[in-house]
């Protein structure tokens, strides 16, 4: 069985299919009837027939992860960290040829819907976990997006020259920040779309960022979601006030969020001919980001 990605066709949705297959047959699982809910940075499905996700890494940068994201879920899972778990009784990261995939313990999202002081109250306990040791990797967000840009799909030569320098001029400013938190272990993306409405209370989702860096960070998502995304509430409030900092107030924030959007724009570089639904999305926000248009708002890619 072949089901591999590479540089001009990505993972189309037949390979998905074949690939879900096959990681659902090594954990003897049956695959028919699976449900795609996601595919941007990692295709997540959803089966049918199980209570049970799977997500396929779906880049060269999601690939290297992965066996950093079983790490940290088996170290929250020791400190009963309110977060997805790994699927008992399973040998993970599955390995199809060169693919890797995950599976979950599907969470139904019965809750009620989770808000900026729900994700305050998860960034709190996870900021005051202890020392992980050698578990987490530090925090160097560039070199993931350079990842990204180093196999992107339909994207022209001007704009990946735009990006590479984007990502040189952010390394040397990120470099002269002076940050006022304590640094430690960051979730690295921590927004509402990374927090399920569990039966028991909110929970914390996706750990492909998580590392040992600045806390600044894990405030940015939620803030630069307040200015920049088309969101019905402004979430970053109510979270600023519950965790006790405004990172929109510290003079560092600029910098992060000008990152932050920059990850927005590369995170579905890998797939951008894969999966022709986030095209529209994705051309709208590489304008405004390199026009340098801070006014105009971002959805969601679906």
């Amino acid at each position: 069985m072949t089901a591999t990605a590479d540089h001009t066709c990505g993972l189309t949705r037949d390979r998905l299919d074949t690939l879900l297959t096959a990681f659902c047959d090594q954990a003897g699982l049956p695959s028919s009837g699976a449900e795609l809910i996601k595919f941007t940075n990692n295709a997540v499905f959803r089966l049918r027939h199980a209570p049970v996700v799977v997500r396929i890494a779906g880049s060269t940068a999601a690939r290297v992860r992965t066996s950093a994201v079983v790490r940290v879920a088996r170290w929250l899972a020791q400190h009963d960290f309110p977060a997805v778990r790994l699927l008992p009784g399973v040998e993970q990261p599955l390995r199809v040829d060169d693919q890797l995939a995950t599976l979950w313990t599907y969470v139904p999202e019965v809750g009620p819907r989770p808000g900026g002081a729900d994700l305050a109250t998860l960034l709190q306990r996870l900021h005051a976990l202890p020392d992980p040791g050698h578990t987490l990797p530090p925090w160097r967000p560039m070199s993931q997006i350079r990842r990204r840009l180093a196999e992107p799909e339909d994207l022209s030569p001007d704009d990946h020259a735009f990006l590479l320098d984007e990502c040189d001029d952010l390394e040397e400013r990120l470099d002269a920040l002076r940050y006022v938190l304590p640094p430690g272990v960051i979730h690295g993306d921590a927004f509402l779309g990374n927090v399920i409405a569990g039966p028991d209370g909110p929970v914390l989702c996706d750990f492909d960022s998580t590392t040992i860096g600045p806390r600044e960070w894990d405030l940015t998502p939620a803030a630069v979601g307040s200015l920049r995304m088309n969101y019905p509430v402004n979430e970053h409030l109510a979270l600023a006030e519950s965790y006790g900092f405004d990172v929109i107030g510290w003079e560092g924030f600029p910098v992060l969020r000008r990152l932050r959007e920059l990850k927005l724009v590369t995170s579905v570089l890998p797939i951008l001919r894969s999966n022709p639904s986030i095209r529209s999305q994705w051309r709208h926000r590489m304008h405004s980001f390199k026009t340098g248009d801070t006014t105009v708002r971002w959805e969601p890619y679906r």
